[in-house]
């Protein structure tokens, strides 16, 4: 227990979400937040903050039934306090009710003073005797983008946009696949899947193949990351559909391929395993070091180099991959910080950008070359809406070609065997580059 009165992993928590709402991402948040805690309590933090962040609109509702003014008008400090005791109330059962709302009083009578602590012991009390149902919320018949807002926990302006292209059910389907913990998956860059699961189980893990295609395995949801790789070193923590790119793009032996927003290197690593050579760039350089590490555990030789794609560090290459930054709509159980991140402006914004990245890329393919342009976003202005690339200021024509990977939860997805949380929409634009793009 911490002097305010809170347990470590609770106080983490808080630290985390404060870092979250000044734009950090939530990852990097958590990771440099747990630093020199003890395992018990950094799992408690990453639940906790994790949690809150993926259920802050239903939490909100819950909440705004019993604060008066509304939950915007409360004390940043007090609202955060309060979200986090919400989660710990319904959705976490390691703490008693009672202690987790006496933890929240201290803790906001150490953040806000004695008149919060009172605020905080009233709302929480009410909350536990009201309780969490469903029929508390607006009818998703009668009113789909209020129940979709609140009990699935998506801005409006989002719900409203996928609500006029897919109709209610699919995104309730999807809003409920994007408030579910997502499964970790391994991708063996030289062996089969079942050759993974074999070392797997060695060392007292498990897991199941993904299949459509790839020989990805997800791992059950005791098996650390961290284990597996250390039981199977030549794979890499990939999620399926982000393996689907390099799988449909089927480079040739022989080319010579530049993967120009590389980090953390999966796509580049897992073509490297069968083409001439691999050069992998990205702007960043802590996250090139990230693609230098993995390409040391698994002994896969690329060369890496810091640069911009906006201005390439090559001169040509038989194959171009371009995984372009995006509004990242697709990963929303992976990084649910997202969601609230993100504005009716922001595909417009990333749209241009990609725009950009592709008229830097497309000169660069050889006659007979392949550009393949993938994302992570469900929004087609970003995807197979998006104009065709230039160069010398005409368009180069462009051929779409989806992922089986279906971006919408299904039913005949889940027959197959594959996790639907770890759904991600990758689309792969094939370029025929034209004659005289040869350098």
């Amino acid at each position: 227990m911490t002097r305010d009165g809170c347990s470590l992993g609770r106080r983490t928590a808080f630290q985390v979400l404060e870092q979250v709402d000044r734009g950090r991402r939530l990852d990097r948040a958590l990771e440099s937040c747990v630093q020199g805690i003890e395992a018990r309590e950094r799992a408690f933090a990453h639940e906790l903050a994790y949690g809150v962040t993926r259920l802050r609109g239903r939490i909100d509702h819950l909440l705004s039934r019993h604060v008066h003014r509304g939950v915007d008008a409360l004390d940043p400090n007090l609202r955060e306090v309060l979200r986090l005791a919400t989660y710990q109330l319904f959705y976490m059962h390691s703490v008693p009710d009672y202690a987790a709302v006496s933890e929240a009083v201290a803790h906001a009578r150490s953040l806000v003073g004695k008149g919060a602590a009172g605020l905080a012991n009233a709302v929480l009390r009410r909350l536990a005797e009201a309780g969490a149902d469903r029929e508390e919320f607006p009818d998703l018949e009668s009113d789909p983008a209020g129940f979709l807002t609140t009990w699935g926990s998506h801005p409006r302006w989002l719900i409203d946009r996928w609500l006029k292209r897919w109709g209610p059910q699919k995104v309730f389907e999807l809003v409920e696949t994007n408030n579910t913990r997502p499964l970790a998956c391994l991708t063996p860059l030289r062996a089969r899947a079942e050759e993974a699961l074999e070392s797997l189980r060695m060392a007292g893990l498990d897991g199941e193949p993904v299949g459509y295609g790839t020989e990805c395995v997800r791992l059950d949801r005791s098996s650390s990351p961290v284990a597996a790789l250390a039981a199977f070193p030549e794979a890499i923590i990939q999620d399926p559909a982000s393996n689907l790119v390099t799988r449909y793009a089927n480079i040739s032996p022989g080319m010579e391929v530049a993967d120009l927003c590389a980090a953390p290197g999966g796509k580049a690593l897992t073509v490297a395993t069968g083409v001439r050579s691999t050069l992998a760039a990205d702007c960043s350089e802590s996250r090139m070091r990230m693609v230098q590490e993995n390409a040391k555990r698994t002994g896969i030789h690329i060369s890496c180099v810091v640069a911009d794609a906006h201005d390439p560090p090559i001169i040509s290459a038989d194959a171009v991959l371009l995984d372009v930054p995006c509004t990242g709509t697709g990963t929303l159980a992976r990084r649910p910080d997202i969601r609230w991140r993100l504005s009716p402006e922001s595909s417009s914004q990333m749209t241009r950008i990609q725009d950009e990245l592709l008229d830097s890329a497309a000169p660069l393919v050889r006659v007979e070359g392949l550009l393949v342009y993938s994302t992570c976003t469900l929004e087609p202005e970003e995807n197979h809406n998006h104009q065709e690339p230039l160069r010398d200021g005409q368009k180069i024509p462009v051929i779409l070609t989806w992922s089986p990977i279906l971006y919408l939860p299904s039913q005949d997805y889940q027959d197959h065997g594959s996790n639907r949380d770890e759904q991600t929409t990758r689309n792969l634009l094939a370029v025929p580059p034209s004659p005289d793009l040869r350098t």
